[in-house]
């Protein structure tokens, strides 16, 4: 998938926590951080919390809203990328906006730019890696649920849209809605004008709709979370 596997060096789940623990210790006053506060600051039950440790399974979701409340840096907690300041201050970073309710690839479900959402801040290297550094006001990023679209992306990763990116002639993985709901897909243009809707999971059959019946929202060219 193009410009979809961001090369950045990802951390390990452990190294994430004692991440988010110095951060919790900081505004406690130094105080010793548990797992379960880590749990309580992500709004993860420690039931939820334990079983992720346990898979070594990040939280992005979670992640990105504990970020966005904080206006810390994510490039920090996720990536191995230290700025001068874990706080965003600087015209380093631009902002997009982050649908934290808007889940798509299972199917189901409505994209609406009314919807609430909240304002992600990212550094500019993250916009040159995607390559919509100039255009970041037309990014947006959504939740992805289900395994329809494995091993390429996987459950509870967050996608990035380019709005501006809706032509499907040259194919490509795209935010779609279709009669039969809001799909991240595999998308291919047929000779006789139909589009085949993919999974990359091959457990999941080709879905062919007319063109006509198929409102793209945008492209995805970047993701949070492991690529295969």
């Amino acid at each position: 998938m193009t410009n979809c596997h961001l090369e950045y060096n990802m951390i390990a789940f452990d190294e994430v926590v004692e991440r988010l623990k110095d951060i919790l210790s900081d505004e406690v006053g130094n105080k010793k951080v548990y797992d379960k506060d880590v749990a309580d600051s992500l709004e993860i039950s420690p039931a939820a919390f334990a079983t992720m440790k346990r898979r070594s399974r990040i939280p992005y979701e979670e992640i990105v809203a504990f970020c966005s409340r904080r206006k810390i840096s994510i490039n920090w907690l996720l990536f191995n990328q230290n700025p001068s300041s874990l706080i965003e201050t600087t015209n380093r970073y631009q902002y997009i906006k982050y649908f934290p309710e808007v889940n798509v690839s299972a199917g189901g479900g409505a994209y609406d730019t009314d919807e609430d959402f909240e304002m992600l801040a990212l550094e500019g290297t993250f916009f040159n890696k995607i390559g919509a550094f100039s255009k970041a006001e037309r990014i947006e990023a959504v939740n992805v649920v289900g395994d329809s679209m494995e091993p390429t992306i996987a459950d509870d990763n967050i996608v990035f849209l380019d709005r501006d990116k809706t032509d499907i002639s040259k194919g490509g993985i795209f935010a779609l809605i279709t009669p039969s709901g809001l799909f991240i897909k595999r998308v291919q243009v047929r000779v006789d004008g139909g589009v085949d809707i993919i999974s990359d999971n091959k457990d999941y059959p080709v879905q062919t709709v007319d063109r006509n019946d198929v409102t793209v929202i945008g492209k995805v060219i970047g993701m949070f979370g492991e690529v295969n």
